[in-house]
């Protein structure tokens, strides 16, 4: 039986510019293990947002595929959708909304019952520090408290595979820390987790695989032992910096910027 949740082979995606046709993804493949922490990297330009993009369903491949469960993706989005859950980097709240509207109807887009949206809502939201401002509209909440909200709503409807693009930006130690003990009580309970993160030590103490872009392409793919094997190198930090010749990037800045 193949453990794989998700198989990407020779993904691309081009776009249409003024200047000509870029390839912001050129044949990438890697495979996420069922119930795995798997690390994304790659400096800025390096193709990781446009790539988990296509895996979530929100932008359309030129070529290759993306298999869920043995299913290619394009069978039936609607069903692959209800499997994931996505923490984007831009904020996609509703912010005319309360905290409590936002989770209560993302809840029924996904087929929950009532009941059970107001018990997960609670545990969440409070959870996350925000069960005293569950009624305020999203439109009043900081950068950190609509980050904290995002993550909840992702968490939500309890899905097989939690798409996480660096969730933790804007948030400090302590949430972080709550988030982190979340995100592992749900692995350990099955759900898998995809993650990019500006954090490094967060893919090194928490990734079981690690998949580094540069420029559409894959640079590596492996553990973060195999890859310091690789590049002789004694960390990921290292590692990363060695496989992308730098690229822009020094030893004090992320090697995981926003793109």
């Amino acid at each position: 039986m193949n453990d794989a949740i998700l198989e990407v082979k020779n993904l691309k995606k081009q776009y249409q510019t003024k200047n000509g046709i870029v390839d912001a993804v050129k044949g990438i493949s890697f495979q996420v293990h069922r119930g795995e922490i798997f690390g994304f990297l790659g400096a800025n330009g390096a193709g990781k947002s446009t790539t988990i993009n296509m895996v979530t369903t929100q932008l359309l491949p030129n070529g290759g595929q993306i298999i869920y469960d043995g299913e290619d993706l394009t069978n039936d989005v609607a069903a692959i959708r209800r499997k994931i859950g996505v923490v984007a980097q831009h904020n996609n709240l509703e912010r005319s909304l309360t905290a409590e509207e936002n989770l209560y109807f993302h809840g029924l887009y996904f087929g929950m019952d009532k009941k059970l949206i107001r018990e997960r809502s609670e545990e969440l939201l409070k959870k996350f520090g925000l069960w005293d401002r569950r009624k305020d509209f999203v439109k009043s909440y900081s950068g950190g408290m609509a980050q904290r909200l995002k993550i909840a709503r992702a968490m939500l409807h309890q899905p097989e595979i939690l798409f996480l693009d660096e969730p933790t930006t804007g948030l400090d130690p302590n949430y972080r820390n709550i988030l982190w003990d979340q995100m592992l009580k749900m692995n350990k309970e099955g759900t898998t987790i995809f993650l990019t993160t500006h954090y490094m030590e967060e893919v090194e103490n928490f990734c079981e695989h690690v998949a580094i872009m540069k420029k559409g392409e894959m640079l590596a793919y492996g553990t973060v032992d195999e890859l310091e094997k690789k590049t002789n190198t004694h960390s990921l930090n290292d590692v990363f910096l060695a496989l992308t010749n730098r690229d822009g990037v020094d030893d004090r800045q992320s090697a995981n910027e926003e793109e």
